[in-house]
């Protein structure tokens, strides 16, 4: 599996978004993606040392509309921790404070 399809896209939450000020990083990857896996292709991405990762397999589920049923899709989630001293500022407070109006 190459690098590029190992992470999906980021997963922004109210939790994840939290623990973004304490270097814990929540990303959707490829389901047959293993922790080493995600561990290079985060460290060759980002440019940053991973501490550790913790990954997460979530089945699909059935869910009803009305009269009409469905799934709610499956997803693997990788919860990432950087090592002490790095930082990645890729969804940092600043850019959204500046976007805002004043009255």
């Amino acid at each position: 599996m190459h690098i590029t399809q190992v992470l999906k896209k980021p997963l922004l939450t109210e939790k994840s978004y939290s623990l973004i000020s304490k270097n814990v990083f929540t990303f959707i990857v490829d389901k047959n993606a293993k922790k080493p896996e995600i561990k290079k292709a985060f460290e060759t991405i980002f440019e940053v040392k991973v501490a550790k990762v913790n990954v997460c397999n979530y089945i699909k589920k059935a869910k009803r509309v009305g009269k009409f049923f469905g799934y709610k899709s499956s997803y693997k989630k990788a919860i990432i921790t950087l090592k002490k001293g790095e930082k990645l500022s890729l969804f940092d407070d600043e850019g959204l404070s500046n976007n805002k109006k004043e009255k």
